[in-house]
């Protein structure tokens, strides 16, 4: 199966779901550049220089090949859907006007699109792609296992990036840089002064080894403080599952009793749980 199938229908048939009335006979017209705005949500977030240099000089030898989807939005402007990599070219060629292909799609699918593209074309680093992760499971009000099935991706996958979100700002950064690899965040997670560990990680050019092996007594001690019957652990996964929410189950001293906690991310999870409750 190839990528674009696996992502849904691909960004073709999602972007063919609307029709615009502005669109000429073939799908494609003119708009002046400065009528282009980027999409804020969009999940790339870093453009290299040379890259964008290398795909301009491309468009001006042989021309804007595939055209930048947009939607309409306020006071005869449009945001970028997809291809915001070929508008900023467009403009290092100081040309005045670009071809696009006008779709009128919400949040949800401007954002599902954006992220399809970028993911067929592997172009996110980890960071931009589990920020990307982050939006659709708010947007869409799903959770991390159905979010796998729509890209694609596995769970593990789609869990372990998510986790990347829980570092540092500048870890982050050090990430999208190119000066930390996925494995070395990832080995950073959850530890005391991560970001001192970051640096110097860079400063003695560790190997992912070394730096599990760096972090590893910390974490030992922590699994050791909050390690669980793996039955109950089982329990949490068959309840999160089951409502689509995190579960977390924790006995008392006596192991007679405890307490049962759901997570919600936001209000509308919160609305629907009472519903569900109260049924």
């Amino acid at each position: 199966m190839n990528k674009e199938n696996k992502l849904g229908m691909g960004l073709g048939a999602l972007l063919s779901k609307s029709n615009n009335k502005n669109e000429n006979s073939n799908g494609v017209q003119k708009i002046n550049i400065s009528q282009i705005i980027p999409n804020p949500s969009q999940p790339r977030k870093n453009f290299r220089d040379q890259d964008l240099k290398e795909l301009s000089s491309s468009i001006k030898n042989q021309g804007l090949i595939q055209p930048i989807i947009v939607k309409p939005i306020n006071n005869d402007q449009y945001q970028i859907i997809a291809g915001e990599r070929r508008w900023r070219a467009c403009q290092i060629n100081g040309m005045h006007e670009v071809d696009c292909v006008i779709k009128d799609l919400d949040e949800t699918n401007v954002l599902e699109a954006a992220l399809i593209e970028n993911i067929q074309r592997e172009d996110l680093n980890v960071i931009e792609e589990a920020g990307a992760y982050k939006g659709l499971i708010d947007i869409k009000n799903i959770n991390k296992e159905s979010l796998a099935k729509l890209i694609g991706k596995s769970s593990s996958h789609v869990s372990n990036l998510l986790r990347l979100l829980d570092l540092d700002k500048e870890i982050q950064q050090l990430v999208i840089n190119g000066d930390l690899s996925m494995g070395h965040a990832r080995a950073l997670i959850g530890v005391p002064d991560a970001l001192e560990k970051a640096k110097l990680v860079i400063e003695k050019k560790l190997s992912v080894r070394q730096v599990e092996k760096l972090t590893s007594e910390f974490k030992k001690n922590k699994s050791k403080q909050t390690s669980k019957d793996p039955n109950i652990i089982d329990l949490e996964k068959e309840l999160s599952d089951k409502i689509g929410l995190k579960t977390s189950i924790q006995f008392n001293e006596n192991g007679s009793s405890g307490s049962l906690t759901l997570y919600y991310s936001d209000l509308n999870q919160l609305d629907d749980l009472m519903k569900r409750l109260k049924r």
